[in-house]
């Protein structure tokens, strides 16, 4: 069964066709990647299917709805969540803080002046077991700009997992980091997305072929192959236009 479905999707900005007529299917439950070369589409696909921008034409469907256009905090609430290329979580903040802000999106707790959230008991403990979770416990009360840039993409999927979402997607999410670091954040990856659907945009092989079932190849705003890592790893035409000669 598919949770998410792109069919036809088209994405013009001023004459440029970014996305070109993108098919994406996304199985309930795997780990899908999406590579090519810079300027392939990738980035813009997500932002597309998670709100921030509007097609030009084509189908997004999520558990079967359509959901061409709405708005990202209400792809959130739908069960969407989101991590971005460039880090995006609330510097001043602490990192409590931080995390205790998508738990309580995820219980519909709203702005009021009469309740006081550090009195929400149950929130409070939620925010405790996903930051132990996230191995992010002992810098719950650091303000989450002062933490290391590694500590700060761990704090990006925490805040991407924290509205307990079905659908994550997370954007490069290794980038920037050291080989040591990145080896941690996959197996936070791959311990917190587990029976959890998963799509992520990355330009590290190693990470693709150690976490992904299936991968989706873009060129030039087009799927050029979707199929498993070892007939991608083989495949001349992704070869050619972005593995190249490298060891994979």
């Amino acid at each position: 069964m598919n949770i998410l479905e792109t069919k036809d999707l088209l994405f013009d900005y001023s004459g440029h066709k970014v996305l070109n007529g993108v098919n994406l299917e996304i199985r309930e439950g795997e780990r899908h990647a999406v590579i090519g070369p810079n300027g392939a589409g990738k980035t813009t696909l997500f932002n597309v299917i998670t709100g921030s921008y509007k097609p030009s034409s084509g189908s997004i469907k999520f558990q079967g709805r359509e959901i061409s256009g709405m708005k990202p905090y209400q792809l959130n609430r739908m069960g969407v969540g989101r991590s971005f290329q460039i880090t995006s979580t609330f510097a001043k903040q602490t990192v409590f803080q931080n995390a205790r802000m998508g738990i309580l999106s995820k219980q519909k707790v709203r702005f009021n002046p009469f309740s006081k959230v550090d009195k929400m008991h149950k929130i409070t403990n939620e925010t405790n077991l996903l930051l132990e979770q996230s191995n992010l416990a002992e810098s719950a009360d650091m303000p989450a700009g002062l933490l290391s840039y590694g500590k700060n993409r761990a704090l990006e999927i925490c805040l991407a997992l924290s509205t307990d979402p079905q659908l994550v997607m997370l954007d490069e999410p290794t980038a920037g980091i050291s080989k040591d670091e990145t080896k941690t954040l996959v197996e936070l990856i791959r311990k917190l997305t587990e029976n959890k659907t998963m799509v992520i945009i990355e330009h590290d092989m190693d990470v693709v072929f150690s976490l992904a079932d299936r991968i989706t190849v873009l060129h030039h705003g087009e799927v050029l192959a979707c199929d498993a890592p070892e007939v991608i790893k083989n495949d001349p035409f992704v070869k050619q236009a972005y593995l190249g000669t490298l060891e994979v």
